[in-house]
């Protein structure tokens, strides 16, 4: 089991936008999720509860704690599910043996009276195969040659399909982060939802999407920049370009050529760089 940090858009109470961790579990291993309690108040006094969110779903309460008493489940059978706890300094959700479904965001939310507190993790089941395993995300190019603020430049992210089957095609959201050369969390840059009546389909290639995208940035925002797509309940990163003394960014996904690559279906964002 790994944790993989990276930035997704999460919204909660207040409008707040905050760093998600990633978990990564073997299908059929028990996964344990972890938030950090308060250190300025009595274990007593906070109330914890604990929801899962599938992609496109709306919140499901898995268990509610109140100080160190035994938890109380949303559904009886979650007992033979989960297993919630309050420590000291933290509160565990652990999945006892994780199963396709359990892929998700799982919510921690600390419930005071005036101050509530949300946390997150998105949890990633390796071996899930209803995930969109037939599309693969390339970037290119791997390293950008540096440039100055005049020149322009080109990002690609490219999404290929081996499948003729459209089922996920409506389903599928973009993002693109940065990751600077402080190592710090990566940040988003980047997020767009594809729907149906948004999408441009070229007649060649039904699985395409086509919509644009443009962020300003100044010198100083070099680093890795990397897509990611979320399909069919999977998260599909691309491999990162390195960029350097870039001055603008232009992220849209264009038209692909007709020319096929080994007869996958492509969907491109091209990002380029502009004075």
């Amino acid at each position: 089991m790994m944790v993989l940090w990276i930035t997704l858009l999460f919204l909660h109470q207040g409008c707040k936008y905050s760093l998600v961790p990633m978990k990564i579990v073997q299908l059929g291993e028990p996964a344990t999720l972890t938030c950090a309690l308060p250190s300025n108040k009595e274990l007593s006094t906070l109330e914890v509860h604990w929801y899962k969110q599938s992609i496109g779903d709306e919140l499901k309460l898995i268990s509610t704690l109140y100080g160190t008493t035994p938890p109380q489940y949303g559904q009886e059978i979650f007992r033979s599910r989960y297993d919630a706890c309050n420590k000291k300094t933290f509160s565990n959700l652990t999945i006892l043996k994780t199963v396709q479904e359990d892929e998700g965001i799982y919510h921690c939310g600390i419930i005071e009276w005036l101050n509530p507190e949300w946390s997150g993790t998105y949890l990633l089941v390796k071996g899930n195969t209803q995930r969109a395993s037939n599309y693969t995300v390339v970037q290119w190019p791997a390293v950008s040659d540096p440039v100055n603020p005049a020149d322009t430049t080109a990002l690609q992210c490219s999404v290929f399909s081996d499948s003729d089957n459209n089922t996920y095609a409506r389903d599928r959201d973009m993002f693109w982060f940065r990751a600077g050369s402080d190592k710090s969390h990566p940040s988003i840059i980047y997020t767009g939802r594809k729907r149906s009546n948004e999408c441009e389909k070229p007649s060649d290639l039904q699985n395409s999407c086509v919509y644009r995208f443009s962020k300003n940035i100044s010198s100083s925002d070099e680093g890795t920049y990397y897509c990611a797509v979320a399909t069919c309940g999977e998260i599909l990163f691309g491999n990162g370009t390195d960029l350097k003394n870039y001055v603008a960014l232009n992220f849209s996904e264009r038209k692909s050529r007709s020319t096929r690559k080994r007869d996958f279906a492509e969907d491109s964002v091209y990002s380029q760089v502009k004075s």
